[in-house]
């Protein structure tokens, strides 16, 4: 036991925080377990009178239990003096990248998706001229690779159309 409050006091840490910290827990488990009791007590009835299913009622008390550890989380690190202010920057940050990263992922993943569909369907050959609307764009399709379909315009200046704008708008082929 010497050994432990040895460790502990070598890390700063106080008996008060684990304390506090383990009484948390102890009370979330407690009031999440209640909680639930009294959801599932309240809300089976009432699902079988509007007609939910019986897996939406577990799902919205899993919700619920969910949503009550998270706060039992911050709670405990602001007891360890963890500020939640700079827990909440950091998932906002952390949400905003994988956001971004999806959306870029998505980008990339729809144009190759569309280029496949374009080299199975092959709704218009290289050479062929290609107009799209209501956009105008027109020329003759010179290129296609992953991501875009390239027209060189009669002006002999280059459009790169991203594949994917082919399954989203009208096009005409010939003309």
């Amino acid at each position: 036991m010497d050994l432990i409050f040895a460790g502990l006091k070598d890390f700063d840490i106080h008996l008060s925080t684990v304390v506090g910290t383990l009484g948390l827990i102890v009370a979330a488990l407690i009031v999440i377990f209640v909680v639930n009791l009294v959801m599932r007590r309240w809300l089976q009835p009432a699902a079988v009178r509007v007609g939910l299913r019986s897996d939406i009622v577990v799902s919205l008390a899993r919700v619920v239990a969910l949503l009550l550890w998270f706060v039992t989380f911050i709670l405990a690190l602001e007891l360890w003096g963890v500020s939640a202010g700079g827990v909440w920057a950091w998932l906002a940050g952390a949400v905003t990248i994988i956001g971004a990263g999806f959306l870029a992922t998505w980008a990339i993943i729809s144009n190759i998706t569309a280029a496949l569909f374009l080299a199975i369907w092959r709704p218009f050959h290289l050479g062929d001229n290609v107009e799209v609307f209501p956009e105008n764009l027109k020329g003759r399709a010179v290129d296609r690779n992953l991501m875009f379909t390239v027209l060189r315009e009669e002006s002999g200046s280059v459009l790169q159309i991203p594949n994917n704008l082919f399954f989203q708008k009208i096009f005409r082929v010939g003309g």
